[in-house]
């Protein structure tokens, strides 16, 4: 099963792709734009995910999106 969340909400931006319960990649998203605590949509740390293990959005089982503030 492959699962992409994602995580834009807080102070910083996130996305961390698992394949079979293991964490293939989590980079924030401040590590492409330099950009300290980047609230941004994650764009490249999606991208960056999947590149990692080849993986197409077609190919995704979940898209999970975290919030912690209400």
């Amino acid at each position: 099963m492959v699962i992409l969340t994602i995580s834009a909400v807080d102070d910083d931006s996130v996305a961390c792709l698992l394949v079979d319960s293991e964490i293939i990649a989590a980079p924030q998203e401040e590590r492409f734009t330099r950009i300290k605590h980047d609230k941004s949509f994650p764009t490249q740390s999606i991208n960056f995910c999947l590149a990692q293990r080849l993986v197409s959005a077609s190919q995704i089982d979940l898209v999970c999106f975290m919030r912690s503030r209400f």
